[in-house]
Parts: C-alpha cells; structure tokens; sequence
C-alpha cells in the first residue's frame, strides 16, 4: 500500500482517487500530527466486507471445509446426464 501525506493528497487529489480506483489498492494519507486514513474505491471496500463476513461466520466457514474436503476427494454430488441436459438447456 502506498503511503504519501495529506498535503501531497490535496495537491493530487484527482491523480490519487483515479489511482486508486483503477488499480484497486488503497492509499493510505498520513497527516502531520500522526492520525493516519486509508482511501478505498467502493467496490473494493464492498468486497472487503463481503470477505470479513464470510470469515467470521462459523457455521458458513465450516461449510466452505467441507466443501472443499468433497470436492478434493471427488466425493460431490454427481449430477445425472437428465439433469445436466435441464442445465444445458437454460
């Protein structure tokens, strides 16, 4: 994460959001008595929260193990040829 202070920020205001926009990496803007901000385009900040709320739910990290365990032991649900045409056909 790249790091300028709030005065570098202000001066390229439009340089730093573009940016950060475009590649998806915040910036973080330090200011002269030590508080600090971190800037985020929203989607990212979304998909951030997306991702903070499927790590602190138990029960859906669980399911997301075992999922994984079947699908690496290739013991998942095996759709019929039936069923795959109904698919197909959508």
């Amino acid at each position: 994460m790249d790091t300028v202070t709030v005065n570098q920020f202000r001066e390229n205001l439009r340089g730093h959001v573009e940016k950060v926009l475009g590649e998806h990496e915040p910036l973080k803007v330090t200011r002269r008595n030590g508080g600090a901000f971190i800037v985020f385009g929203a989607e990212d900040w979304e998909r951030e929260q997306e991702t903070l709320y499927v790590l602190q739910n138990r029960s859906l990290m669980e399911q997301i193990a075992r999922s994984s365990k079947t699908h690496a032991t290739s013991a998942g649900y095996r759709p019929t040829g039936e069923e795959l045409g109904e698919i197909d056909r959508l």
